[in-house]
């Protein structure tokens, strides 16, 4: 028997309860719930963010939450129901949520996945990701984290030069801005 297709699209309002319910069981299970109806609505309305389902009929297979900055951008979220895993829907919703960034001349995307899932780790490396840090303490002061990142346009090996210096800069602990500032700084001075 062959599977309903699948299609990728901005979530609508009224997907909100549903991703909302999504993020607690699948991502947030063991945590207080913080992705709630109304932060992923807030997500929906935001300029800045887009927030994108796969949908099978009228149900959610799975879905993902950008947020766009100036330089880089931020996988807040992504979770694909247990039915659908393995069948390349998390890559789909990743590259779906990648096209604009690049389009925008984004460098780079980060993200966090709870230190113990390896399985989460895996896979975003199987996409171009690579581990930068690990935050101790990062969910609700209880679990690590491991922050995750990629440059845009590269599916291979990252530019070396590039990684260690994100790995050497990127603290938890940081200002918003002071990233991006020494990072301009080093590529400065190695002119």
């Amino acid at each position: 028997m062959t599977r309903p297709e699948i299609s990728v699209a901005p979530a609508r309002r009224s997907d909100v309860v549903e991703i909302a319910l999504m993020s607690r069981d699948l991502i947030e299970h063991g945590l207080r719930w913080s992705w709630t109806p109304s932060r992923v609505a807030a997500s929906v309305r935001s300029s800045n963010t887009i927030v994108v389902v796969a949908r099978v009929a009228d149900r959610i297979a799975g879905f993902g939450i950008m947020r766009y900055g100036d330089d880089e951008a931020h996988l807040d979220l992504l979770g694909v129901g247990q039915d659908y895993r393995r069948e390349g829907l998390g890559r789909r919703l990743v590259e779906w949520l990648e096209k604009p960034a690049l389009v925008a001349g984004i460098s780079a995307v980060f993200l966090e996945v709870r230190g113990t899932n390896h399985g989460a780790q895996a896979f975003y490396e199987r996409l171009g990701y690579r581990p930068l840090v690990r935050i101790a303490r990062y969910y609700q002061g209880r679990e690590s984290a491991v922050r995750m990142g990629r440059e845009l346009g590269c599916w291979g090996q990252p530019d070396s030069d590039v990684w260690s210096s994100l790995t050497e800069v990127l603290r938890p602990t940081r200002p918003p801005g002071a990233v991006a500032l020494e990072l301009v700084a080093r590529a400065v001075n190695r002119s």
